[in-house]
């Protein structure tokens, strides 16, 4: 069930997703804005993909949530390098890429900037991808009060040990296995 449903939902995304690159090819990029809107809808598309990972992966039910670490460790960095080259990448003469091309030669990356400009849309779409990747969903909370214990069992030995004390027996059925101690440990 959860291949099907996952698989199905990145289906899904992926139709979105090349509904976005599709849109994205009819607009003019010959412009400042038609330039921003075509890398914007290339980065909605990677985001699309993304995000088709997390609904299909539901399967843990619990809400998505924004990974701090992610975002500072991996997007940041990958937003900085991207922007920079798209803004290298900007149509005619704005202050920005200017400035970027003019930083560029002054710190020796213009090389690696120029041969970056024909692969803006990839960039674009890893940046959104590599956002979509900040979030992931969390399992549900289990509370202390959701434990039950069975209270109709027999007092018959537990673990080859005598149930005398069937309150104790009782507490420590409620607790997971690797956290109670055993005979053959000591305790320390």
């Amino acid at each position: 069930m959860y291949g099907l449903t996952r698989g199905t939902i990145t289906l899904l995304g992926a139709g979105v997703a090349g509904l976005l690159i599709w849109l994205a090819a009819q607009v003019n990029e010959g412009t400042n804005g038609g330039y921003w809107s075509v890398y914007g809808l290339l980065a909605a598309a990677g985001l699309t993909m993304a995000f088709s990972q997390i609904l299909g992966g539901w399967t843990k039910w619990g809400w998505p949530r924004l990974s701090i670490a992610v975002l500072t460790t991996a997007f940041v960095p990958v937003a900085i390098v991207s922007l920079w080259i798209v803004l290298a990448g900007e149509p005619g003469s704005g202050w920005f890429h200017n400035h970027v091309l003019a930083w560029s030669r002054d710190i020796h990356v213009s090389g690696l900037v120029t041969d970056f400009l024909y692969y803006i849309p990839v960039l674009v779409f890893g940046t959104g991808l590599v956002f979509g990747f900040s979030f992931d969903t969390t399992g549900p909370v289990v509370r202390d009060r959701d434990v039950t214990v069975n209270r109709d069992r027999e007092t018959a030995p537990i673990n080859g040990r005598a149930a005398d004390e069937p309150v104790t027996a009782e507490r420590e059925a409620a607790v997971p296995s690797n956290d109670r101690i055993t005979d053959r440990e000591t305790v320390r």
